[in-house]
């Protein structure tokens, strides 16, 4: 087993290589946009995972995440996940605590239909970057499982 016995934190504004074989801090405050971490900022090789912020009375496009599952987690607000399941459009209504699971390559859109909170929510996917395919409607793609 290698051991780092650095003091220095490593943080998303390093500008160097990420390090493996050690634990990555990204403070509040550093992020990458809204991505903490992925292969590019902390040089994950399955993983990205970073803070979304929806504004009040806003909505994504329809899109799905590739062959990425996205695990999602609600910090603040009301937000609506829409999807379809083959027969009629579902909406999934969440509040703060509330986790929710995207299966692969099933189009959908998050809504936030308050008028004056926006919606603050913790997504973690299974690629090293985030995957977003835009489509024109929520019906699911035929996709050959793997």
């Amino acid at each position: 087993m290698t051991t780092d016995n650095s003091t220095e934190p490593v943080s998303a504004t390093d500008t160097t290589a990420p390090k493996p074989n050690r634990v990555h801090h990204i403070r509040a405050g550093e992020l990458d946009g809204h991505t903490a971490l992925s292969g590019h900022t902390v040089g994950s090789k399955r993983l990205w995972m970073g803070l979304v912020e929806n504004p009040p009375l806003s909505a994504t496009d329809n899109h799905h995440h590739g062959d990425s599952e996205a695990g999602i987690y609600v910090v603040s607000g009301h937000p609506v996940f829409v999807y379809h399941d083959g027969v009629r459009e579902v909406r999934v209504e969440a509040g703060p605590g509330d986790f929710l699971l995207v299966p692969p390559f099933v189009p959908h859109r998050e809504e936030n239909p308050d008028p004056d909170v926006p919606v603050v929510v913790l997504i973690a996917r299974t690629t090293q970057e985030p995957v977003k395919v835009s489509v024109p409607e929520l019906y699911r793609h035929e996709v050959a499982d793997a």
